[in-house]
């Protein structure tokens, strides 16, 4: 129950999903306590932007953070892999306005980790035990978090495509080893009817084969097919991990999503700030960091 950061400094290349432009990202090992944070190192000065749901500027198509008038654009997934390995302190320095898309899921993020290792700090982890429900409800769409003593998920999508349909997956545990095995290698997908209206909205710009599952009406088009029949759903599961990481603490309680997305999953983290009665840290006499009071001030004494 220590906190994690990566014992030495790792680094890749790749092309933003959405924005198309080719960025190096490099990650660093952090000191306790300082979470994780995203670093533009292509301005001067350099801007740090702190992963927490006070940095939250967009979850259109993907989740994008801002401090002032910097972005950083779809970082669920390096964020799901950091979560899934048990990462709770590092920096990631960007030259780029956009995480590198890779193969379109969060495992070469997690083979970088492995490759760094995994450096166990002195101080303890806080973990948030939820204590009493608390439910988002959106038309045909829910998230819900019920008490629990470990991390769960429950997790339902139903598209009305031959492929996918409808799809349900419950994870009882979520350890790293299984995170890597079960959830890492999923990939994003879409559809290629929506590919016109995707660029043409400045989106999508680096999107291929070679990282996203794409469907036409009927069929699968990648050649290798699928990883897993239902790899729609565990690539749901990934995203909802990355976004819980703008809690700033890791979770402890039983998440249940119907029809979700990056949308419906933050609306559950402001769910959970906004509810202090609702949740405590495992070891509730401990300090809370001024990262973690930075980031829940706003919805705990809401003006």
């Amino acid at each position: 129950m220590r906190q994690q950061t990566i014992a030495e400094k790792v680094s890749c290349i790749g092309t933003g999903l959405h924005s198309g432009l080719d960025v190096e990202m490099v990650l660093r090992p952090a000191r306790s306590d300082s979470g994780i944070v995203f670093v533009r190192t292509d301005l001067d000065p350099n801007v740090e932007v702190p992963v927490r749901a006070s940095s939250l500027a967009s979850t259109h198509f993907a989740t994008t953070l801002r401090r002032g008038d910097t972005s950083i654009g779809t970082v669920e997934h390096i964020l799901s892999a950091l979560y899934g390995l048990g990462i709770d302190n590092v920096r990631v320095e960007l030259n780029g306005p956009e995480l590198p898309a890779l193969d379109g899921s969060a495992a070469c993020f997690v083979s970088l980790v492995r490759t760094a290792g995994v450096f166990e700090q002195r101080e303890r982890r806080r973990t948030i035990q939820i204590l009493s429900p608390i439910e988002v409800v959106d038309e045909d769409r829910r998230i819900r978090i019920d008490p629990s003593r470990n991390f769960r998920v429950s997790y339902a999508v139903d598209f009305p495509h031959p492929v996918i349909r409808r799809q349900e997956l419950v994870l009882d545990s979520m350890g790293a080893d299984r995170f890597e095995n079960e959830i890492a290698g999923a990939r994003t997908f879409g559809f290629l009817r929506e590919v016109d209206a995707l660029r043409g909205a400045g989106l999508a710009l680096g999107g291929s084969l070679d990282n996203t599952v794409v469907l036409d009406d009927s069929s699968v088009l990648n050649d290798a097919g699928l990883r897993w029949p239902d790899e729609f759903v565990r690539h749901k599961i990934l995203d909802l991990l990355g976004d819980l990481a703008l809690l700033g603490s890791r979770l402890r309680g039983y998440v249940q999503v119907e029809k979700g997305g990056h949308t419906l999953h933050q609306q559950l983290v402001s769910a959970i700030l906004s509810s202090p009665d609702s949740w405590q840290f495992d070891h509730p006499d401990e300090h809370v960091t001024p990262q973690f009071a930075a980031n829940s001030a706003q919805y705990a004494n809401p003006s």
